[in-house]
Parts: C-alpha cells; structure tokens; sequence
C-alpha cells in the first residue's frame, strides 16, 4: 500500500507537470480578485503511521478559490483514532521506569496497557492547479497543520503520561492528486499525502466528493 501511495504522488505530480491546454492558462491569470468562497467537500482516507496503528480517516475540506495565478486555498478539517503500537509503548514504558526508578535492578516496567491517541488536524494547504488532458485537474502542493492530540488509557487516566500525550503541535504536508469536475455543481478527487509532525509522521490516501456553490474558474471546465 506505501508502493501504491508512493505511485500516486508520482504519477499526480508529474501529470502536474505537463504543459496546460489553453484553457488551463486561464488559471495562471488569477490574482486575489478571485479568492472567494465555491464550495466544500466531504472525504474520507486511510493513514500509515509510526507510531499508532493503520487507521481510516473522515474529514472536511473548503474551496476558498484562487489566492494568485494557479494557486488555490483549501482548509480542511481530519479526524483519525487508533491504538498505539507495541513496540511505542513498550518504549515508553522503559522510559518511565528509567525515569522514576534509574537503573535498580529487579524493578519492572510499568504496565501502560492499550493507549488509545486521536487527532484533530485543521490544516490550510494551497494547491498548485493544472488543467490536463481529459478533463481532469490535477495540483500539487503543501500547507501547514494545527495537531490537537488526546491520549487516553485506563493506565494513564490522570497521569503526566496522558498530560504529555494531550498536546497542540504544529505541523506540515506535501501532496499531490486528481480532480474531476463532473458538472458544474459536483467534482470528485483523489490524493496522496504525507504529513510531518515532530513525533509523528503518516502517509494519507484521501477521496472525497465537492459540492460547488460558487462559479467554476475559467480553464476549470474542460471541454464539457
């Protein structure tokens, strides 16, 4: 699946790259002019991290248009939960014990037991737009990410290792994928993502489905 996820960010990235059609000028003209609210998005996608569990993700995402030529901007709100891995655990039991106890001999490591940790990311990213051959979009970027992260466990219940996995931490990503204008009220897309965090990092999968409100953007439409 990472082999997969890696092929999607190749494969978006380098459709990104190709030169534009005519209509696809169009988009390197805009200017703050037409920064306004068009729309907003339901998604859904799947995470590989380091340190919790594989895990699905549901979110939400605003088309706020065209902040300069091609450059679009998207906020968007992610929500996962998942168990943390063995291995993290266990890493931090030792530490506790190391903490608390020093090296006595005989003396064994706390038993944390299943630590649960779930995030709630807002996120404004900006996304490079390329109009491509059939009638596809597809961008290209990064943004910047405001973790909200809660641990929780029966053993850690109160303790300073819940206070030290409930934190705020800032964040940044870099993505790349397709987008489909299916009318001129409805798009879909797909897109890879990897998000850099100090002591977590994942790669995403996402799709998700936009309901338009406002007008689509000249070179948006393709030949339809």
């Amino acid at each position: 699946m990472k082999g997969t996820l890696v092929g999607t960010l190749a494969l978006a990235t380098g459709l990104a790259l190709l030169p534009g059609n005519l209509s696809g000028q169009g988009l390197a003209d805009f200017d703050y002019e037409n920064l306004s609210f068009r729309g907003f998005s339901l998604e859904g996608g799947y995470i590989w991290p380091n340190r919790v569990d594989e895990t699905y993700t549901v979110g939400a995402r605003v088309d706020l248009g065209y902040l300069g030529p091609g450059l679009r901007l998207v906020p968007g709100i992610t929500y996962w939960s998942s168990t943390m891995k063995t291995g993290e655990v266990a890493e931090l039991e030792s530490k506790i014990q190391d903490l608390v106890f020093g090296s006595s001999a005989g003396v064994l490591p706390p038993d944390l037991g299943e630590i649960e940790w779930s995030d709630l990311a807002i996120s404004l990213d900006g996304h490079f737009v390329w109009a491509i051959p059939f009638d596809l979009l597809s961008f290209a970027g990064a943004g910047i990410t405001a973790h909200i992260m809660n641990g929780e466990g029966a053993a850690i219940s109160g303790t300073f290792v819940e206070d030290l996995l409930d934190s705020v931490a800032a964040g940044f990503n870099v993505h790349a994928g397709l987008e489909y204008p299916f009318s001129d009220f409805l798009r879909f897309y797909g897109l890879g993502r990897y998000e850099l965090m100090e002591d977590l990092r994942y790669a995403e999968l996402r799709m998700g489905a936009q309901i338009m409100v406002g007008p689509s953007a000249p070179g948006e439409q393709g030949s339809r």
